[in-house]
């Protein structure tokens, strides 16, 4: 009789504690915090962090992750019979380095050895700790890929760290580095006569972008590339490069390289910019001008289209510079610059690929409306030779009106369209490049017998 009650009363507590539910759900907090870091971090970048700073995105988006992971180790504890403390070392882990690079903004890569190995034992930890404690499918689903997202980070890190220090090797400077005041900057030069020829390569790009054009104008007279601050070779600057500080670098830095003007200045694109702004500051310094498609100083106010682009790439550039430090630069631009010369390709590539480059480009967006007000103090070149080379395939709404009006900057001026153009075929391919060099030779033609361009 006693055996039967026991046995009765064990099955009545037994039943009883089936049937009472367990504490709270961890599979809904697990994604509530994960996909809710995620989204939050993406909200974060795309609208009040848009085009900040390289530190300022990497640091707040650090920060983001962090409060998500100690917010699923304090609701897990709260709420659920599956306390997730380990999650407070990825917590404690991402809130310390957030708040180190915003803190520091750091701009080289001193650590690029050091984080990944790091973040990889990091990554494995965490999905051995989810293993052990995390029971629910969201182990699976978030938690595993989020730990080979973090490995995959690591090793992308470390090949970009590698890559960076065997492009050194791979692609040496050919020119000079001269100091223009606080930073160095990289000019190349060959080929002899006069005028100078001065090319200013698009929005972002180095002076291998110049590969196809350099070299056939050297045969006619000398012809000088640079790297802008930043970029290629160049070092960096300490503050904003908008229009007049650009043109004041390419001002000096042709000085102290013992280049003698007046020069026939040539821009591609944002290059344009430049040249407008230089011409501008130092008219006595202008022998000619070749705008190649170049952007407007009023295509943000009148190209409608362009607003839309500004903002939309505003957003991407920046943070081009956090994903080129996980190898993501190495993945976009591996098959881009195809047309261009082979060794200019492969180094166009590998600068366009880091951290450093990406920073620059996304400084030099920042500071590009800037630079379009700055070149409209340029009224007028008088009737020094002027070639605008339009390029009308793809081109936006409105594109060819605003290049008729830089035809009335000189009375000495010949406005090309190129149908069967792109904007960056003006440089990339060899033929349509050839003839941007063509349009320049006729500019220095024309200096040099003073005779006008339209009859040249």
């Amino acid at each position: 009789m006693v055996v039967t009650t026991n046995a009765a009363e064990q099955e009545r507590t037994r039943a009883a504690t089936e049937a009472e539910p367990t504490r709270g759900h961890i599979g809904r907090i697990v994604t509530g915090m994960m996909v809710g870091g995620l989204l939050a971090a993406v909200l974060l970048v795309a609208f009040p962090l848009a085009g900040a700073p390289e530190h300022v995105i990497t640091g707040s988006v650090l920060l983001t992750f962090a409060f998500a992971w100690a917010m699923l180790a304090g609701l897990a504890s709260r709420w659920t019979d599956q306390p997730q403390r380990w999650t407070v070392v990825p917590a404690a882990f991402m809130a310390v380095c957030g708040t180190s690079v915003l803190a520091l903004a750091p701009t080289g890569n001193q650590l690029g050895w050091l984080w990944p190995p790091v973040v990889a034992a990091l990554a494995v930890w965490m999905a051995a700790r989810a293993r052990r404690d995390l029971h629910s499918r969201t182990r699976f689903w978030l938690v595993y890929p989020v730990c080979a997202a973090l490995l995959l980070s690591a090793v992308g890190g470390a090949y970009e760290t590698y890559r960076e220090s065997a492009d050194v090797a791979d692609y040496p400077m050919v020119g000079r580095l001269i100091d223009v005041g606080g930073h160095q900057l990289h000019i190349q030069c060959t080929g002899t006569g006069s005028p100078t020829v001065v090319l200013e390569p698009g929005l972002g790009e180095p002076s291998t972008a110049m590969a196809w054009i350099a070299p056939q104008v050297a045969h006619t007279t000398r012809v000088c590339v640079y790297d802008r601050a930043g970029r290629g070779w160049s070092e960096s600057a300490s503050g904003p490069q908008d229009g007049v500080e650009t043109a004041t670098d390419l001002h000096t830095l042709l000085e102290r390289a013992g280049e003698p003007g007046p020069y026939v200045l040539a821009g591609h694109s944002a290059g344009g910019l430049y040249v407008l702004n230089f011409a501008h500051l130092y008219p006595e310094q202008v022998a000619g001008v070749v705008l190649l498609d170049s952007m407007h100083p009023d295509q943000y106010t009148k190209l409608s289209s362009y607003r839309s682009f500004y903002g939309n790439f505003r957003r991407a550039v920046g943070v081009l510079p956090s994903l080129a430090r996980l190898g993501v630069g190495r993945l976009l631009y591996s098959a881009e610059y195809g047309s261009l010369p082979p060794k200019a390709r492969d180094a166009e590539r590998a600068f366009l690929s880091t951290p450093r480059d990406n920073r620059s480009m996304r400084d030099e967006f920042v500071e590009l409306r800037t630079a379009m007000t700055q070149a409209r103090a340029l009224t007028s070149l008088g009737n020094r030779p002027l070639f605008v080379l339009t390029a009308a395939k793809d081109a936006q709404h409105g594109w060819k009106a605003l290049q008729d009006d830089f035809a009335t900057l000189s009375t000495n001026v010949v406005h090309r369209v190129l149908p069967d153009a792109s904007h960056s075929m003006l440089t990339q391919e060899r033929a349509v490049a050839a003839r941007s060099s063509h349009a320049i030779e006729r500019v220095v033609e024309v200096v040099r017998s003073g005779t006008p361009l339209a009859q040249r």
